[in-house]
């Protein structure tokens, strides 16, 4: 398995960074998570954008989903239109959801063309890529929102996409060969969470016996000790 990360930017994206978007293949090719600036990102790698099998979109916050309206543009208009769609596989409600943004930013009636879309169900197991992957429900603010744990024969990922304390994080990542986990927070939200500190997020993997640590979704003006992988947009995992 292999994992590029193509932007791990917060809802604020970090000087010249992309936000949430993670390419993992092995295979096919499966995009986690899609935000602004990660198409853009993609078309750099190599038999990048538009050769993608499938993306998963953890919840409906802008930075993680926000550029799949370029993208439906490009598989309209552009070099998507000489590949397959690749499947979109999205939360409980949300093909809705997105037809509702659709309607209100004209591009409805071109969501079929540019995927396949599909919604995920909490805790049952969906093929994508070649992949197997399983949702799980974390907490972040009132949003509907999910964690995705991907396997293959060898290797297991999990990525926290945004999440506050949940018992569900340890069991998304039990030992896991990386833990992608999020720590956008200097210190705890003092009422409803919504996000980790970086005390929060390296709790949380070593309770899920994970091997691997990398923080993510992280500003770089918030600092990080240097026993924590923090990741960068363009960095390559194999594992």
């Amino acid at each position: 398995m292999q994992l590029t990360v193509i932007g791990c930017s917060p809802a604020w994206p970090n000087a010249g960074g992309a936000q949430s978007g993670y390419l993992v293949e092995g295979e096919g090719r499966l995009l986690l998570d899609c935000g602004p600036g990660v198409l853009a990102r993609l078309r750099t790698v190599d038999g990048g954008w538009p050769r993608v099998d499938a993306v998963a979109i953890t919840h409906f916050h802008l930075d993680h989903w926000g550029d799949l309206v370029p993208w439906i543009f490009g598989a309209s208009f552009g070099p998507g239109r000489e590949v397959p769609a690749p499947e979109l596989w999205l939360p409980p409600g949300g093909t809705d959801r997105l037809r509702r943004y659709g309607d209100q930013m004209s591009f409805s009636g071109r969501i079929e063309g540019a995927f396949h879309v599909r919604e995920y169900e909490e805790g049952k197991p969906f093929r994508a890529a070649g992949f197997d992957v399983t949702a799980l429900r974390l907490e972040h603010y009132s949003e509907l929102t999910f964690g995705l744990r991907v396997s293959n024969h060898s290797s297991t990922l999990a990525y926290s996409g945004d999440t506050g304390p949940s018992p569900n994080l340890a069991p998304l990542a039990r030992d896991a060969d990386v833990f992608l986990c999020e720590a956008t927070l200097l210190e705890p939200e003092p009422a409803e969470r919504g996000h980790l500190s970086e005390d929060e997020a390296v709790e949380a993997f070593r309770a899920s016996g994970a091997r691997r640590l990398v923080v993510i979704h992280r500003p770089d003006e918030l600092p990080l000790d240097p026993s924590v992988e923090r990741a960068a947009d363009g960095d390559v995992l194999t594992f």
